[in-house]
Formats: structure tokens, C-alpha cells, sequence
């Protein structure tokens, strides 16, 4: 299935210079749900995971799951994975283009099947995340690895425990090689491990299955093998950057909104900053209060690795920032090219100059509606905030970056209040992946199991 030039694709568009009001509840982790179902192939049998966001990027990692033999279900927020036909060991191209996160399968493809075919990874359009830190972390435990035409071919007899150390923390890395090394033979010591609470969730979500792992929560993750793990029941954490995003959202509409159902304890850098603006904030056990009034002041804010400010928050940082009058500053010392945002952020009004460490922004001018385009996931959101904010109508296209990340996020503002539309328009040429259906073995199919290009929809 190839998209056509007369395909239709979606925008919304946003009537804005609303304040929002009222109580949204967060959604499951996107960035930790598409490591647990990587995850489930370590085992055979029926996987449960509760509390999983209806997303792309969801769909598209069950369509792997699917094509390397597993059979799942979503219903309700529950998906589960049967795993236990899985014996297909090489991954179609087009998922890996689709999701950045298909590489997550390299790790549990060689523990248990001793060898895999993963092409290089693809995703949102901007900046090169290297995937060294997984192939050598791969080495380490004794895998032989090449990298041939586009494509990471590795095969092993056994994993074996080694002490690896990363340069800089890696979260995708780190998700792999905690994986790989539950089945490996020996110890494995990961030091500098990325410290998200992604990480966590995931090494609970493998202590759940068996897996025999100390240090969960610190730089150093030690990991004895064990020969078999088992099936897993297992609750997703709620979505840092989506509560992060919707707190925000009240913010740049100098609104007042409850947060609910989320874990403020890992939102501890926003907080700060939201306070540093001078936003009023009640934290409570699993919700925050917001209350945004003029005046708020600007800052200087560098995103960095857990815990600092996640660098998935800046984009949307920088569209409050850019209507608090004075001057403010955002670095991001992780991703420095992840700035596509701020060409259409100037679109709108917002006075914006970028340089090779970030941006410095002049806030303060009034914002005002216009088209603009949304060139990856977090991108999307800053655009949809700074819509919430301007002045007249704001339309943005490029909505297949927000379903990767986001469920149900305008239902959510419009419950908050916002003023929006979300409808379809014809486009020269569909930008969204197309996943072909037709590479599922026929062996993976499961008759009775629902599509979930409709089921997500």
C-alpha cells in the first residue's frame, strides 16, 4: 500500500486567547510502553500491559510485535501479547522508518533467538541520535555485529554479562542492553545508565518477569542473567511530557487547570521552572494545580538528561516563553539541532533567534493565527500551545507527528475549554507512514484480533 497524490491528510485549527480551566487526567508513558512490548519477547506467553495510550507509534510497534510472530490485542488501554509463536527474527524496513523505538527489539532478538535483522531506525525528521551506544553495548556482551547496506545484522550463541559504560547516558541504549543482559549469562554492570523514570518502569516491568536487576533508580545498573523469564501483568507510569504539555497549556493560556492522575515526582525540573515564572503551582500525591496571571517573568533554562529539564519540553518552553515579556534563553545540550519549531513559531509573531546553542527569545509581542507545520512529535504540541495563545485562528498540519505521542490531546484541551477543530484536507502527498499489511506472516495472524488501524482510530 503506497499513499497517493490526492491522499488526504488532517489539521486543527485552533481559535485561541482562551484561559483553560478544569481537571484533565494523563494518559500511559509512550516512552515507556514501546520498551515493555519489546520487552514481552523475552518471554513465551500472555503478556498484560494496563494503562497503554492508544498512539501510533503503539500501533506501530504491534505490528512488529506481530510480524516476529506474537499475536496482540488492544482494548480499553489494555494490550496484550501472546509471544508465544515468536520466531521471526527480521524487521520490514517501513517499521523501522516509522519508529526510532524499533530498534528496542535488537536486544531481546538476540537473547532469545540468538540473532536479528534490524534496519537502521528512522522516526521525527530532526537530528541524528546514533545508535552506536547499542551496537557496541551489543558487542560487549559478545554478540558479533555488522552494519550492511542500512540495515544491523548481529547473531550470538549466548549473551555474556560485561561491564559496560556509556559516554553520556543513552536511554534507548540503556533499554536495549538492560534487556539483553537479563538472559545473558553472568553479570552485567551498566555504568552511566540513563536515570528516566522510563528506565525504571521498564526494569520493574522486568523484575515482574523475572529478571534479576539492583540499582534501579541510580547511574549503575547491575544485571544478573537468569536462563528463562516469565510472562508479565504490568501498569504503565502516567506520561511526564504529556502532563508537562498540559501544564504548560495552562500556563501559555494564563489559565487555571488541574493535572490529574500523573507522577509529580517526576516532573520535578518543570515544576521548578514553572515556578521560576512565577506560576502558582499545589502539588499533590497524583495531580498539580496550576494558576497562571500576568505577570509571569522569563528565564534561562538548558535542557539536560534526567532529572534535569527534559529536552522533550523544550519546544513547548519556548512557546511560553515567548509570551512572557523579556528576555529569555533555552539550550538543549542534549539534541542541539532540535529547533525545527522555531521557524513557524515566528509565523505566528514570537520574536525568536537562534545560534549553535539554542535560542534566545524576545517574549512579550503578541501572538496572531496563522497556518504553520508541524515537522516532528514535540513540534506539534509547541505549535498547538502557541495556538492556544494567538490571536485569531492558528491551523496546524503535520498531525501524524502529535498521534505518535499524544491520545486524545484535543479532547483533553477541549474539555479544558480551547476552542479547536480537528478535519481533513486534501494534501499533494500524505506524509504519514504506511505501514504495508501484507509483510505479517501468516503464521502471526490471529483471526479474531481486531485491527488496530481501526481500533486506534
Amino acid at each position: 500500500m503506497k499513499p497517493t497524490n490526492s491522499s488526504v491528510s488532517e489539521v486543527v485549527q485552533i481559535h485561541g486567547g482562551r484561559p483553560l480551566s478544569g481537571d484533565v487526567e494523563v494518559s500511559g508513558a509512550k516512552n515507556s510502553v514501546l520498551g515493555i512490548m519489546a520487552a514481552t519477547l523475552l518471554t513465551r506467553g500472555v503478556n498484560t500491559i494496563h494503562n497503554v495510550p492508544a498512539l501510533t507509534d503503539v500501533e506501530t510497534m504491534s505490528h512488529l510485535l506481530r510480524i516476529l510472530g506474537a499475536k496482540v490485542r488492544f482494548d480499553k488501554n489494555t494490550l496484550t501479547v501472546d509471544t508465544s509463536t515468536c520466531d521471526y527474527h527480521e524487521v520490514p524496513v517501513q517499521l523501522v522508518q516509522a519508529m526510532r523505538a524499533s530498534i528496542y527489539v535488537l536486544g531481546p532478538l538476540l537473547a532469545t533467538l540468538g540473532k536479528a535483522y534490524v534496519p537502521l531506525p528512522g522516526g521525527c525528521a530532526w537530528g541524528p541520535r546514533p545508535v552506536n551506544f547499542h551496537l557496541e553495548g551489543m558487542r560487549a556482551l559478545g554478540a558479533q555485529v555488522t552494519v550492511n547496506e542500512g540495515a544491523i545484522e548481529a547473531w550470538t550463541n549466548r549473551l555474556q554479562g560485561s561491564e559496560i559504560g556509556f559516554e553520556v547516558p543513552s536511554v534507548g541504549a540503556t533499554v536495549n542492553l538492560m534487556m539483553a543482559s537479563s538472559l545473558a549469562r553472568g553479570v552485567t554492570r551498566i555504568h552511566n545508565a540513563a536515570l528516566e523514570p522510563e528506565i525504571g518502569d521498564l526494569a520493574d516491568c522486568l523484575v515482574g518477569m523475572g529478571a534479576e536487576i539492583e540499582g534501579i533508580g541510580t547511574s549503575t545498573l547491575t544485571v544478573k542473567g537468569v536462563r528463562k523469564l516469565r510472562p508479565v501483568e504490568h501498569d504503565v507510569i502516567p506520561d511526564r511530557i504529556e502532563a508537562g504539555t498540559l501544564l504548560i497549556a495552562g500556563a501559555i493560556t494564563r489559565g487555571s487547570i488541574t493535572v490529574s492522575r500523573c507522577r509529580p515526582d517526576h516532573l520535578g525540573a518543570l515544576c521548578d521552572v514553572l515556578k521560576d515564572l512565577g506560576v502558582s503551582l499545589e502539588v499533590g500525591d497524583d495531580r498539580i494545580r496550576l494558576s497562571a496571571k500576568d505577570p509571569l517573568r522569563p528565564a534561562q533554562v538548558v535542557a539536560q538528561p534526567y532529572p534535569g529539564f527534559p529536552t522533550d519540553m523544550q519546544a513547548q518552553l519556548t512557546a511560553l516563553l515567548a509570551t512572557i515579556p523579556g528576555t529569555s534563553r533555552v539550550e538543549d545540550h542534549i539534541y542541539s539541532d532540535r529547533f525545527r519549531h522555531i521557524a513557524e513559531l515566528r509565523k505566528l509573531g514570537a520574536d525568536i533567534e537562534q545560534d549553535t546553542q539554542g535560542v534566545l527569545i524576545r517574549g512579550g509581542r503578541r501572538l496572531k493565527g496563522a497556518p504553520v507545520q508541524a515537522t516532528d512529535l514535540r513540534a506539534s504540541a509547541a505549535l498547538i500551545l502557541a495556538g492556544l495563545a494567538s490571536e485569531g485562528i492558528t491551523e496546524v498540519s503535520g498531525l501524524e507527528h502529535l498521534d505518535r505521542g499524544y491520545e486524545r490531546l484535543f479532547d483533553k484541551l477541549a474539555h479544558l475549554g480551547s476552542t479547536l477543530a480537528r478535519m481533513p484536507r486534501l494534501s499533494s502527498e500524505s506524509s504519514k507512514p504506511v505501514v504495508p499489511l501484507q509483510v505479517v506472516p501468516p503464521a502471526a495472524a490471529d483471526p479474531g484480533m481486531p485491527n488496530l488501524n481501526v481500533a486506534f482510530m
